[in-house]
């Protein structure tokens, strides 16, 4: 078996409060799927998908649900996430919430990934599945793809549904097709090449009932700090990132403070990045435009914010370092991606 990565443990809460109102003995699962009560209360805590796996496995044999992932949708909080769901909650609109889920999926598990595609009047919200195809990985998908709707019409106080939901796999046996159309509000097709929500294009400007900018960029910041912290196995120069990601809301750090954070030297660590082929200064200046980038097409910020944020001096060497990357200044970027958002 592939290496499945991690599981938050919020994200397993669904399926265990599904299961209470069910009925089953979860004393006796948790035990069938080698975990404890006590593993379960720390939302801190990270379990391998292997673990997820089995107890989603024991839950489908068990319960007498069979669509035990889709019904657990029901029991879908802002924790389930972890620190995402507190993110989108606080989006100005639907679309931007959509937009939040690729950056940091990876705090709520290794489970699958996210991508959005335009399509014909419509965005589609897809989701690829890490796990084997299997019954597990459509109670999975399932409690995915529905997870997300519930949520979202939540923080948007809204019942809208989707233009279509996609499956991959095939109708499950012996269930009628109006039970998920039913749950989704809309036609439901399996077989299809992809797993995603078609979300129509006017739903992405949809305000959002909680939307906070100040507590955004917070959370964001927390969100970063913990992301930096999942990358023991990634390249030194993705690791500089992350921790330059993490440093960055105190103000642009010393050099030397970065090469502290690794326990070495500032000489030893430019030597080991060069010798992976990268530099502090093309570290830094990718970061930079990637934030810069997400800032000006996700919130509303104002230019000379970003640049300080960002560790510039004064926004004309934010504007004349954002042009020299992309070829226009920052608010030729922030107009001209928006007009293609529209469009779209």
């Amino acid at each position: 078996m592939h290496n499945l990565g991690q599981t938050s443990v919020p994200a397993l809460q669904k399926y265990l409060r599904h299961a209470e109102q069910l009925g089953m003995d979860l004393d006796a699962t948790l035990q069938a799927a080698g975990l404890s009560r006590q593993l379960l209360d720390d939302n801190r805590r990270r379990l391998p998908g292997e673990t997820h796996e089995r107890l989603l496995a024991h839950f489908a044999e068990h319960s007498g649900d069979p669509l035990f992932g889709l019904h657990s949708a029901r029991f879908v909080q802002p924790g389930s996430w972890s620190v995402l769901g507190y993110i989108t909650m606080n989006c100005a609109s639907l679309g931007e919430a959509m937009a939040r889920i690729m950056p940091y999926e990876k705090l709520v598990g290794d489970m699958g990934v996210t991508r959005l595609e335009p399509g014909d009047g419509h965005v589609r919200l897809i989701w690829t599945c890490r796990h084997q195809p299997g019954e597990v990985r459509r109670h999975m998908v399932e409690n995915v793809l529905a997870s997300w709707l519930r949520y979202a019409r939540w923080i948007a106080d809204s019942d809208a549904s989707p233009q279509e939901v996609w499956f991959e796999h095939a109708q499950p046996a012996a269930i009628e097709l109006a039970e998920h159309e039913r749950e989704f509000g809309c036609p439901v097709r399996f077989g299809q090449p992809c797993n995603a929500l078609l979300v129509p294009q006017e739903l992405l400007a949809h305000p959002l009932r909680q939307a906070d900018a100040g507590l955004l960029r917070t959370l964001e910041e927390h969100a970063m700090a913990l992301l930096a912290g999942l990358d023991d196995d990634e390249p030194l120069p993705q690791r500089v990132k992350n921790a330059l990601r993490q440093l960055l809301k105190d103000g642009l750090p010393r050099k030397e403070r970065v090469a502290e954070h690794f326990g070495m030297t500032l000489r030893t660590l430019q030597r080991h990045l060069q010798q992976a082929g990268s530099s502090y200064q093309q570290i830094l200046d990718e970061l930079r435009q990637e934030l810069a980038s997400h800032y000006l097409l996700h919130s509303e910020l104002p230019i000379q914010d970003i640049a300080q944020y960002l560790g510039f001096g004064e926004p004309r060497s934010f504007h004349r370092s954002f042009k020299g990357w992309t070829g226009m200044t920052p608010g030729e970027f922030r107009q001209e991606r928006k007009k293609l958002a529209v469009s779209a």
